[in-house]
């Protein structure tokens, strides 16, 4: 196992080992790793023959300082998970000093207008949070190619516009959501739910499937309909947005359209923790 906690040692260890049949695999992570992590760490061991893992919990996509410091941190365990994986592959776990030399503010990007939606809405900074991070550890690693989970679809979207905007040559790719056993998309935030709130939390993707039958056989607005009235039954959720939209765009969607992809995408919180789901409606 190599395990890196600096930016250059990382670099000069890659550079050795670089030659023209090496192709890297590169997954960012903020850490408290689960099955979907894992999931995506496995395929990059499949695709790749080096691959990478970074751990960094990035302070400057977090718009709220509070959940910022209750982000949980398990590094040691984490490694573990990795390990129990495959021995060879590459830990990346630097500081915030090192990553941002000293100063962690963000970039300003202009992804056209995809940050402006669903999650740039509601927490205003994030997308340059991400931009930025993303763009420097592209920068340190130079993947081959880098995976996503489309649980955080908008992210996803913004990621491969990054990579676009820059011209940098690395395949971006999306994976698919890991789910819990009632449904719940796997997700680190997952861990501070109590046992009944994560049983129940099940109803986010219950309700989802339940909008896009209404979306597919009806429209928009009862699809909307729906899920407002299915969380105003229910006191444990506070329904912060539920929007149906382009996939490709982002837009939200007002009327459907032939031969247009459309997504429905959810943030719920319950007990002041924020989950996010999202479904294909196509």
């Amino acid at each position: 196992m190599h395990i890196f906690y600096g930016k250059a040692e990382l670099i000069a260890h890659l550079n050795s080992i670089q030659s023209t049949h090496v192709t890297i695999g590169f997954v960012p992570t903020m850490g408290a790793l689960h099955d979907g992590h894992l999931a995506l760490i496995e395929r990059s061991l499949n695709e790749n023959s080096c691959s990478v893992v970074s751990i960094f919990v990035n302070p400057t996509q977090f718009n709220n300082p509070e959940d910022l410091a209750k982000y949980p941190r398990t590094l040691e365990e984490d490694v573990r998970k990795i390990t129990a994986l495959n021995p060879g592959i590459i830990v990346f776990a630097p500081s915030v000093d090192d990553i941002y030399d000293g100063k962690p503010v963000s970039q300003s990007f202009d992804f056209d207008g995809l940050e402006n939606q669903m999650e740039g809405k509601f927490r205003p900074g994030h997308f340059d949070g991400v931009g930025t991070i993303v763009k420097r550890l592209f920068e340190i690693v130079t993947p081959t190619n880098a995976y996503f989970g489309e649980k955080d679809f908008q992210q996803l979207q913004i990621v491969k516009k990054l990579v676009a905007k820059n011209h940098l040559p690395i395949t971006v790719i999306g994976c698919p959501i890991y789910r819990e056993a009632n449904q719940l998309a796997m997700s680190s935030r997952n861990e501070r739910l109590s046992e009944n709130e994560r049983n129940q939390a099940g109803l986010i993707y219950q309700t989802l499937i339940q909008a896009r039958d209404k979306f597919q056989k009806e429209n928009v607005e009862s699809a909307t309909q729906l899920v407002l009235q299915t969380f105003e039954k229910h006191p444990l959720f506070d329904l912060e947005y539920f929007v149906i939209s382009d996939e490709k765009t982002l837009l939200p969607c007002v009327t459907k359209e032939k031969n247009k992809n459309y997504r429905a995408f959810i943030a719920v919180f319950v007990n002041n923790i924020r989950l996010i789901d999202t479904i294909s409606l196509n």
